[in-house]
């Protein structure tokens, strides 16, 4: 089955997205775009001289009207935090970026299935759904995809255990505020807590795990790498092209993407990330898993803290 993918932003993560998708047999068909049509070209041109080794595929950079048809268009324009720039001057330039592209991409793929990656990507997926006018669940902010990965990849290291057994997830903003529901998290159907003695009788000497650490990791996970290297976006990419596949794939699937709140745990008017069914209909909602008290507490201050933010840009 031929599908159509376009990318909106030739930097750094949506380059890396459109080299890890042609490396996939995902996409039949790439298109990026970019208000900077060489850098755009040039990625095109790096990318598709490597897909001799592959079956064939259409790669091209392209306008707007290029995107026509397009099964799923993914979004990751924007400009990164300037030294002495605050969040919230960083927030108000990406918005207006947002706004921009909005009308002029809808307007040629109104039937995609939309994948917001800007940051911050909560309140971007937020004005995307106020300002495009589109169903919801045609709208996914890539969310805590990825603060979900680390915490799994966290988890493995700690209990000496693969990574596709480790069952667990990171629950609201993409960014300071979020947290860990402990609750939900498990290796197989073992609790976390428990997993330590459960192996124990096997000979395997885990500690407990330091929650608030792995908490830690998540977050600060990104500002080392950024710190290291200068900006993060293999896993970004990596992720994203994963909720590409399960949104072109038969089924569904349960993922931590953001999209807005509907009086889920109490909260409104406002796009975070909790569980979702997602498949080739798009996000089709939350799905309430129960948490503790104390976990939907720390959702609900999640959700003021992005409640703040949207609050003081102009939409």
């Amino acid at each position: 089955m031929s599908s159509k993918i376009t990318i909106i932003g030739a930097g750094s993560v949506g380059a890396t997205i459109a080299y890890t998708l042609a490396n996939e047999d995902i996409a039949s068909e790439i298109v990026m775009i970019d208000i900077n049509k060489d850098k755009a070209e040039g990625e095109v041109l790096d990318i598709i001289q490597g897909t001799y080794f592959r079956d064939p595929i259409s790669i091209t950079a392209g306008e707007y009207a290029d995107a026509a048809d397009s099964d799923i268009v993914i979004i990751t324009s924007g400009i990164a935090r300037k030294p002495g720039q605050t969040r919230l001057e960083l927030t108000q330039t990406n918005v207006d970026i947002m706004k921009e592209i909005t009308p002029e991409i809808v307007k040629v793929a109104p039937h995609a299935l939309y994948i917001i990656v800007s940051n911050p990507v909560d309140v971007m997926t937020y004005v995307f759904t106020k300002v495009s006018g589109l169903p919801e669940n045609q709208i996914i902010g890539s969310g805590t995809i990825l603060d979900s990965a680390r915490l799994r990849c966290g988890l493995s290291e700690h209990f000496e255990v693969a990574q596709k057994n480790v069952h667990a997830y990171v629950f609201g903003e993409h960014g300071d505020s979020s947290f860990i529901p402990w609750s939900c998290a498990s290796i197989s159907a073992i609790p976390i807590d428990e997993y330590p003695t459960a192996v124990q009788a096997l000979g395997k000497k885990i500690a407990p795990v330091d929650k608030e650490a792995m908490l830690q990791y998540v977050q600060k996970s990104g500002g080392k790498i950024i710190a290291n290297k200068g900006a993060t976006f293999y896993a970004v990419s990596a992720s994203v092209c994963q909720l590409c596949g399960i949104l072109l794939a038969a089924s569904d699937s349960m993922m931590t993407v953001s999209g807005m709140m509907h009086g889920e745990y109490g909260i409104d008017d406002v796009c975070l990330s909790t569980l979702s069914l997602i498949g080739p209909n798009g996000n089709q909602g939350k799905v309430q898993v129960k948490l503790t008290e104390e976990e939907v507490a720390q959702l609900k201050k999640s959700a003021d803290a992005l409640k703040s933010v949207i609050a003081q840009i102009d939409l």
